[in-house]
């Protein structure tokens, strides 16, 4: 474990901004809020933001391995439940939502239309894998619809899903419909009804460690604030 943390403090300084001064206020988030979070910086005006992007699940074992951050914001209940319980968070809040959609070429070449499609033998999906919170979503989607798949491999987080798409190494993979808009023109969206039965909602809290709280809390209050909603919604996320 001690090996692990000091890999990973070794790649967190790097990301640290050069000659900044102040130390950053290091945000942990799940990796489908890239472009939102990225956006914010422009609005920030604190301490400089390192940013740490992975699967929520990833990320709440580096902490509770003792990775040290400021904030966490997560992809679902369940896994910021978990530092809840471990008490290495304050009260969290919910700040948005989003939906499931499968994401394939740009154009459908294979004309996927349903969800009952990707059981198909001729198509090579993708998942994200079942600790992740993109994978559980997936699988409860899949599952209330009676959907039985194999799918090629399972990514450790919902961006490495939407990448094998980008790339034609897979035909389709189910991901966020915000991460489908990041990817703009080369891939797109099939909405599929079931998705709806599925809630999928982000979490946010300041780490109980936080040596820089102050600072922390106030991030927190521009996510949750008119202008983190604009950048959320503008990033296909939804209120919350």
């Amino acid at each position: 474990m001690r090996r692990r943390l000091a890999v990973w403090l070794c790649l967190g300084a790097l990301a640290a901004p050069a000659g900044s001064g102040a130390d950053p206020l290091r945000i942990f988030a799940a990796a489908s809020l890239a472009e939102p979070f990225r956006a914010l910086e422009a609005a920030w005006h604190g301490p400089p933001l390192q940013l740490q992007l992975a699967a929520s699940s990833t990320l709440a074992v580096q902490i509770l391995e003792g990775a040290p951050a400021d904030v966490i914001a997560t992809a679902d209940q369940p896994t910021m439940q978990r530092l809840v319980d471990a008490a290495r968070v304050e009260a969290p809040q919910r700040f948005a939502r989003n939906r499931l959609v499968i994401a394939v070429e740009h154009g459908n070449p294979k004309q996927v239309a349903r969800l009952a499609d990707l059981a198909r033998e001729d198509l090579l999906v993708v998942l994200a894998a079942p600790e992740v919170p993109a994978g559980r979503y997936a699988r409860q989607m899949l599952d209330g619809a009676g959907v039985r798949l194999a799918p090629r491999s399972l990514e450790e987080s919902v961006k490495a899903v939407l990448n094998k798409v980008v790339l034609g190494e897979a035909d389709a993979g189910i991901v966020y419909a915000s991460d489908v808009r990041s990817a703009g023109e080369r891939v797109q969206a099939v909405e599929v009804p079931e998705a709806a039965g599925v809630d999928v909602s982000y979490w946010i809290a300041v780490l109980r460690a936080s040596q820089a709280g102050a600072a922390a809390r106030d991030f927190v209050t521009l996510v949750l604030s008119r202008t983190g909603h604009d950048a959320l919604v503008k990033a296909g996320f939804s209120p919350p």
